[in-house]
């Protein structure tokens, strides 16, 4: 079964598309990842969802415009990798998250927008979406949903071993034993930094290309001290946050509760330092022997530098060496779930979102013709192999 996998991230800068062709062979499932592409947001639109997104006040008719904006950009990927790589089966839009309802630590609801008829209209593929909720009503976080990946992927490992997303948010999953894992979100990776580079016109893309602004800054330690104080650092996983929390403004009113003047460079260098500092407690107070990290992130030398000098008795490893490319692992996520899915099988690790129990997810949208799903199987998978070509 081949499924195209699409999702923009808390980065909110561009879809991100893999397409998997999917055989189960036994209790494996293998996975040939046989198509990537990344395709930015017009400026004008990545503009536009900036400034509706938290802390900043919207309208629902804005929400509406960009449902539908978003929505078509998701089409017209899904139509150039379908032109590129061949037909598909079926296509999963995460579409893009633009609120995650967190309160008192629990789950309440989250809202992707960019609407999946358009990409069902476009290319006559069914389209899943709206795949976090479910995971919601039935107790969990909704996130990180890759988790369910990340314990296929490393099932066979051994020791103690970990999957680390450097996205807009980063998120850990640990295996503790075969079929016993946690997951949770650490905290800002990108998302900070990306705030201050494009709020302040650091860089025309918005984000620290190869590091180069942290690397040519210093850490400020007072600044520091006081990120590091944030209450979210010190809840218990399962949890989750996003830009809610983690938002544009957050920096700057660090800055003034430090009591600091910091250069821009120094800050993004501090930021850089946050990240590297709450990952690694946490990857040194879970025992993991082996880190397998993928996300954006994995391009800063700065941060994975940072993540290296602070780890020296870890394994750190990209997951390309695991057949699921850095930049498009969430994309490939996405696929598996829409596999699991349309098969009638749960695409939800309740132990890493914290539901009570497994779901089956999301919401399917007809393409052309008749809606046709696989004979349901009746148990999941127990390992995952990817290869790329």
């Amino acid at each position: 079964m081949r499924v195209l996998g699409m999702i923009s991230g808390t980065s909110h800068d561009g879809i991100d598309v893999a397409l998997v062709d999917f055989t189960l062979t036994g209790d494996t499932l293998r996975g040939a990842v046989a198509h990537t592409a990344s395709t930015p947001y017009p400026a004008e639109l990545r503009k536009r969802l900036a400034a509706a997104l938290p802390p900043a006040a919207t309208s629902l008719a804005e929400v509406c415009e960009l449902d539908t904006l978003i929505g078509q950009e998701f089409a017209a990927a899904a139509a150039a990798s379908v032109e590129a790589a061949g037909p598909v089966d079926l296509i999963v839009s995460h579409g893009q998250t633009v609120y995650h309802w967190v309160s008192g630590g629990e789950a309440l609801g989250t809202l992707q927008i960019g609407q999946p008829a358009w990409v069902a209209e476009r290319t006559g593929v069914p389209v899943l979406s709206d795949v976090r909720i479910r995971d919601i009503t039935a107790g969990g976080h909704g996130a990180p949903l890759v988790s369910y990946l990340d314990g296929l992927l490393l099932a066979g490992l051994g020791g103690t071993p970990a999957a680390l997303n450097l996205g807009g948010i980063a998120n850990m999953t640990v295996l503790r034993g075969p079929s016993d894992l946690y997951a949770y979100d650490i905290g800002p990776a990108n998302a900070l930094i990306d705030a201050v580079v494009a709020a302040r016109g650091l860089h025309p893309a918005g984000y620290d290309e190869d590091g180069r602004i942290a690397a040519s800054g210093t850490v400020d330690q007072r600044l520091l001290d006081v990120l590091l104080e944030d209450p979210y650092y010190r809840l218990a996983p399962p949890k989750s946050t996003g830009k809610e929390h983690f938002h544009g403004d957050y920096p700057a009113r660090a800055v003034a509760s430090a009591g600091v003047e910091v250069s821009s460079a120094d800050l993004v260098a501090t930021l850089t330092e946050l990240t590297v500092r709450t990952v690694a407690r946490d990857v040194l107070a879970a025992g993991v022997d082996t880190l397998v990290a993928s996300g954006g992130g994995c391009r800063n030398p700065v941060l994975m530098d940072g993540l290296r000098a602070a780890l020296p008795g870890v394994r750190v490893l990209p997951s390309d060496e695991f057949g699921a490319p850095a930049d498009d692992k969430e994309a490939i996520a996405f696929a598996l779930i829409g596999w699991c899915t349309a098969h009638g099988l749960p695409g939800s690790a309740p132990a890493g979102t914290g539901a009570r129990a497994p779901r089956v997810l999301g919401s399917l949208t007809p393409g052309a013709g008749p809606l046709t799903l696989p004979t349901p199987l009746a148990a999941p998978p127990k390992a995952l192999t990817l290869s790329t070509p």
